[in-house]
């Protein structure tokens, strides 16, 4: 784009399309823009004499203010899609965060399914996973990471951490 006084407020000189996939997280979706981006430049050079400028709508522009590490903490009278879609959004940085035991874990990864009962509750535990009810429907966890560790697969994490059903996680 050509620069201008405002913030990104100048005339579109090239520009691609990518289709965000279901499972994309900020992390995937900055690798895969970082790859289109490049593409883009060396293209918009070879055409440079011949790029036509077109002037951006600044009624549909947006200003996103700086994530905060409050926004991190999982509000679970959302409905778990609203949450699955913040747990995308958040990963890598910073990561969405509630209290289980007194101590905070990380949900980096979840699928929602179906589940009802007060929201934030453990409303199953398997070999396999936890399930934790939301506002509308239910998260079940596939990757979580303990304060001070590493991210593990549900089924590693509940090979450690014991989690019973009719938990309430914290906010």
């Amino acid at each position: 784009m050509q620069m201008d006084a405002g913030l990104d407020t100048g005339a579109v000189l090239h520009q691609k399309r990518l289709a965000i996939a279901a499972a994309e997280t900020t992390g995937t979706l900055t690798a895969r823009l970082s790859s289109l981006g490049a593409e883009a430049i060396v293209e918009a050079l070879a055409m440079l004499d011949d790029l036509d400028p077109r002037p951006q709508d600044g009624a549909l522009a947006t200003y996103a203010a700086k994530v905060s590490r409050a926004e991190a903490r999982i509000d679970w009278s959302q409905p778990a899609e609203a949450i699955e879609r913040r747990l995308r959004a958040f990963d890598p940085f910073p990561g969405c965060e509630t209290l289980l035991d007194g101590g905070t874990l990380k949900i980096w990864a979840a699928k929602v399914v179906s589940g009802e009962a007060p929201p934030g509750t453990v409303i199953a535990v398997t070999r396999a996973g936890v399930t934790i009810a939301a506002g509308v429907g239910a998260l079940a966890l596939q990757t979580v990471q303990r304060q001070g560790g590493k991210r593990l697969a549900i089924a590693e994490f509940l090979r450690a951490v014991r989690v019973k059903t009719g938990t309430v996680l914290g906010t």
